[in-house]
């Protein structure tokens, strides 16, 4: 009966070797059972059965052997779990792999359409569990053409433009739970390809469109950086490939998690790194701002309007929902009078933006240089920007300008058609604005050297006079006109005042501090030291001196002298007889409310009250 048995299953042919830390190979006669593992020949890589958070379920999956805590990278039965204590993976006679309960009831099977006699199943270093013909050596099934949600360097997202066949990555529902979640990551059918990822039915973030070597929306990938991506159409399958070729770590994977974001991690000895990571900012989810809008990569982020755009809905925006976009302020001259294709030629001019991520819904055309690309926009009303890209060519947008960004560093040039009088009218703005700007650049240097100059002929002026004795300038005053006028010394002001101590301060007025004070001969006086900014020269300080001695009122005080010393001018009051209490409120409003002719003087005499 054994013999007829490996006449009817040539798969049997071929026998396992069990190995101490696991399986070397799997064939009908020697399945996968709960509790064992197959290993792959170097041991970076393990198959056998988990139980996530030491559940029930039992599903059967790859991860890597040799680190913890365990990453898992692929899992076979997503959506059935076995929920009992037997379970077998083994080849069928058609050479497929299949999953049994201990019913033989199928829990995943591989469902190849084999017409091989000799098969058997193992998994290789790069972690991709294959189906090999004995005969042959070709692969009949590989993992690697059914990814769950983590990409191994040497796997590959794939789309089929012929049969519409697409290979994925698709998330977990949750860290515990392997089945499908709701987030997909794809290659779209678009030329250039980008890859998007979904939302269900809905995008959710996008990649801007594959240039040689990087995607044109993902900054990072700028022309110094060592890509570990590769992406590449085979024409004569009509298929186009995304590849992981990271070559510098056996460690490494890209991986969709249930939240939606896209990590690249790679072990680094102690733990697992993360090299890359989108969505990073909110900019990253798509269309962040609406059809029209730009969403600035600034911290933090914000949405505009493209140039020559408004807000759809400004309550929206003030609301700060951007979704609903912006919608164009001034027609284009081609929409204005659409009698012939080309009418907006000559008319409509470009606004060009620069590190930006190209919007989406772009159409390549084959023009030969930019010059071409920016005519072939022109001359068709329906478009309403384009972009020419290295490693690209020309791109050319003919419906709403959708998942906008604007970078701090990277990303493309991309011009927006507008109406010529949305660049005509802010040029001239920006004209008149420069010209002002010159104007009070030109007056302000103007007024500083005037005021530079009278500051100079005033130190002049003053340096002159204070270099001659006390007596010259008391002789310059008219002895009949200033009977009375006693000029201090410093010195004694100084004594009189307890060097202007802060406890004799009666007040602050417009032009300095007073201070009270006591002469030797006991006589109260009040002294007005006045502030550098109150503007006064030396002569104008002279003049006012003269006039004010000839004031006399019952309710002023009198002025009894001065004091000059080197910038320091000083008038020394005092009340006839001498004040009996100096109030604080001759200092201010007192002075202030007195006569308009001297509202504005520095030497005005105090009221006293």
């Amino acid at each position: 009966m054994r013999e007829m048995g490996i006449v009817l299953f040539p798969c049997l042919l071929l026998l396992s070797t069990s190995l101490t830390k696991g399986y070397a190979a799997i064939i009908r006669a020697s399945p996968l059972s709960l509790g064992q593992t197959l290993s792959s020949p170097g041991g970076t890589y393990e198959l056998g059965f988990f139980s996530p958070n030491n559940s029930q379920n039992q599903y059967l999956g790859i991860w890597f052997k040799k680190l913890t805590p365990r990453v898992i990278v692929w899992v076979a039965n997503r959506e059935k779990p076995v929920t009992n204590l037997v379970a077998n993976l083994t080849i069928s006679i058609n050479g497929s792999l299949i999953l049994l309960d201990s019913s033989q009831n199928v829990f995943w099977s591989t469902r190849t359409p084999s017409t091989s006699n000799k098969c058997h199943a193992k998994l290789l270093d790069t972690g991709n569990l294959v189906i090999v013909d004995d005969v042959s050596g070709s692969i009949l099934w590989q993992s690697f053409d059914n990814l769950g949600d983590t990409m191994l360097p040497q796997s590959s997202l794939m789309y089929n433009r012929a049969t519409g066949v697409k290979r994925v990555l698709t998330s977990w529902k949750s860290t515990s739970d392997p089945s499908p979640g709701d987030f997909v990551i794809q290659i779209m059918q678009q030329v250039p390809p980008q890859v998007f990822t979904m939302r269900g039915s809905t995008p959710y973030g996008r990649s801007g469109p594959w240039a040689k070597t990087k995607f044109a929306g993902v900054p990072l990938m700028d022309e110094s950086y060592a890509s570990p991506f590769s992406l590449s159409p085979d024409v004569e399958n009509g298929t186009i490939n995304f590849s992981y070729l990271q070559r510098n770590s056996k460690f490494s994977r890209v991986v969709i998690t249930s939240e939606g974001s896209i990590k690249l991690f790679q072990y680094n000895g102690t733990g697992w790194r993360l090299g890359y990571e989108s969505p990073g900012n909110p900019c990253d989810l798509y269309s962040a701002c609406g059809p029209f809008g730009v969403c600035v990569t600034s911290n933090p982020t914000k949405c505009n309007c493209i140039k020559g755009f408004v807000p759809k809905s400004m309550e929206e925006w003030k609301r700060g929902n951007m979704t609903s976009g912006c919608v164009r302020r001034t027609k284009l001259s081609c929409q204005k009078n659409s009698s012939t294709k080309i009418q907006g030629k000559g008319t409509d001019v470009f606004y060009l933006m620069a590190n930006v991520k190209p919007p989406d819904f772009y159409k390549y055309s084959r023009f030969a240089d930019e010059d071409q690309c920016k005519q072939g926009c022109l001359s068709n009303c329906s478009c309403t920007a384009f972009a020419y890209i290295s490693g690209i060519g020309c791109l050319l947008w003919y419906q709403e300008l959708k998942d906008a960004v604007k970078f701090s560093v990277g990303g493309e040039f991309l011009s927006i058609r507008l109406a010529r009088s949305e660049l005509v009218s802010a040029g001239s703005m920006r004209t008149k604005i420069i010209a002002s700007g010159i104007c009070l650049s030109i007056i302000e240097i103007l007024a500083f050297a005037s005021y530079k100059y009278w500051r100079y002929r005033e130190k002049q002026n003053a340096r002159v006079f204070f270099n001659s004795s006390q007596d010259s300038w008391k002789n310059d005053l008219e002895p009949q006109e200033v009977s009375g006028l006693t000029f201090f010394e410093m010195k004694t002001i100084r004594s009189a005042t307890g060097n202007f101590s802060a406890s004799n301060k009666l007040g602050q007025g417009g032009f300095g501090p007073v201070y009270k004070g006591k002469l030797s001969d006991m006589k109260e006086i009040a002294v007005k030291r006045l502030s550098s900014s109150s503007g006064q020269g030396t002569e104008e300080f002279m003049n006012e001196i003269q006039l004010i001695s000839k004031l006399q009122h019952r309710n002023l005080v009198r002025l009894l002298g001065c004091c000059i010393d080197g910038e320091e001018k000083l008038l020394v009051y005092v009340k006839h007889p001498p004040l009996p209490h100096f109030q604080p409120g001759f200092l201010g409003a007192g002075f202030r409310t007195h006569m308009s002719t001297f509202s504005t003087s520095p030497c005005v005499p105090f009221l006293v009250p």
